[in-house]
């Protein structure tokens, strides 16, 4: 066996990650909520049919290795790059071939790697020809694209969301490798050696991985390249990764189980849970930013008009961030937090937000009604625009009852505000009992 590893620096030629990237379908592992027969990604995949798209989702999950399996399965052609070393010249120079080989009937489909990194301008400067169709658009991100991607080119794009890799992925993939590292040494030596992990090394290189991919394999390729007893034991794993102290990726390692632990401990009115999650979060580098962005979020999803003040003192922690930064904004991240984890709670929002969303999109658009139209021209006054609108500063009191929803919704309710907090008040006004808002 120390002569098989001996021979491993000959054998990997490429880093074991790049080696192990899959170039079809079938050999891609994980992300079963978008890839599999009848998933909407992998038909428009197999039909040829992509249309502009962007990959969201943590590091090391497939974004960039799909994009590449695409291409091999694409008639179109496939254009790369990276929105890290990448300018409006670059772009400039790509559309104007895109162009050229579109009037020749070759489409090109353009991928754009870290596309979080290109700045507003650049973004702008692509939105055109995603529109008119000059490239299809294929965009990998690590950050939300609802904060990093304009509006209006996310509009044009459909979003799908990768997420962690599931263990039995992550073991297929380091069993896959192991394999190829065994075909590779039998091709070269013409002797067959079978390469395993004991269970339990598995399992903890599994965990280790923390749902990336590209963390696997890396790891793994050190162990293939020192361990000396095979089958490797988890001891041997837990020394080998011991002397090379690998680090977490801030958004790998229990990532996604920390930020649901804030909010719930927000959620639940606890103080000194969502204080220490918070700083178990910077203590691992979090961007102080992307807490204060899930703060904003929290306070207007679990909050809402229970304490309007809370999603000032969210915005306002999102200042004191861009201004103080690290260390110095520790202290108003963590007065945000004690304020939204001990601020009255309501998700009535959250809820009329999404019963909104789910009306319309089961009966479209629906008419204005025409009293509260305006009716700048004649015509439309002889239409019935704005007959019978009741102006609310003529009343007493400034409230006036008139309908203003379509006719298909004239008596729907959507937002049902609770008993809590300044709620209570707007829930008593809105039953009609004399009560002001400002009280």
């Amino acid at each position: 066996m120390a002569e098989i590893l001996g021979n491993l620096g000959a054998l990997l030629r490429e880093p074991l990650a790049s080696l192990m990237r899959p170039k079809t379908l079938e050999e891609f592992f994980g992300q079963t909520d978008l890839m599999g027969k009848g998933k909407t990604l992998q038909k428009l995949i197999e039909s040829d049919q992509v249309h502009s798209m962007i990959f969201y989702g943590p590091p090391g999950v497939g974004k960039t290795t799909l994009a590449q399996v695409i291409a091999e399965k694409t008639a179109s052609r496939f254009v790369t790059i990276s929105a890290v070393t990448a300018g409006v010249p670059d772009l400039r120079k790509i559309i104007d071939e895109a162009e050229e080989f579109r009037r020749l009937g070759n489409p090109t489909i353009l991928f754009v790697d870290e596309i979080h990194r290109f700045n507003k301008s650049q973004q702008d400067f692509l939105l055109p020809y995603t529109e008119r169709g000059t490239v299809i658009l294929i965009g990998a991100t690590t950050e939300n694209p609802s904060f990093e991607v304009n509006s209006a080119l996310l509009s044009r794009a459909q979003v799908f969301v990768f997420k962690a890799l599931e263990e039995g992925a992550l073991e297929g993939i380091a069993k896959r490798a192991l394999q190829k590292i065994g075909e590779l040494y039998k091709s070269e030596h013409g002797r067959i050696v079978k390469l395993e992990l004991e269970e339990e090394a598995m399992g903890f290189l599994i965990g280790f991985a923390n749902g990336d991919a590209r963390n696997l394999l890396n790891t793994l390729e050190v162990i293939l390249k020192v361990a000396d007893v095979w089958p490797v034991a988890v001891a041997e794993i837990r020394q080998i990764l011991q002397k090379k102290n690998l680090r977490y990726d801030k958004k790998g390692e229990e990532h996604f189980n920390i930020i649901s632990a804030l909010h719930k401990s927000m959620r639940d009115s606890d103080p000194d849970g969502a204080l220490y999650w918070m700083m178990r979060m910077l203590e691992g580098g979090e961007e102080p930013l992307y807490i204060a962005r899930r703060l904003i979020r929290f306070a207007s999803e679990d909050i809402g008009m229970a304490d309007p003040h809370a999603l000032l003192v969210a915005v306002a922690a999102k200042e004191a961030c861009h201004f103080n930064g690290m260390p110095e904004c520790e202290v108003n991240l963590a007065q945000a937090v004690v304020h939204l984890a001990m601020a009255p709670k309501s998700n009535a929002l959250y809820c009329a937000v999404g019963e909104i969303k789910k009306t319309i999109k089961e009966l479209g658009n629906l008419d204005v009604p025409l009293h509260i139209r305006n009716a700048p021209t004649k015509l439309m006054k002889e239409w019935g625009y704005g007959k019978g609108y009741k102006y609310a500063h003529n009343f007493q009191g400034g409230i006036v009852n008139q309908q203003h929803l379509p006719d298909q919704l004239k008596n729907q309710k959507f937002y049902h505000p609770t008993n809590r907090g300044v709620e209570a008040r707007i829930k008593a006004r809105l039953d009609g009992d004399k009560i002001s808002v400002e009280e």
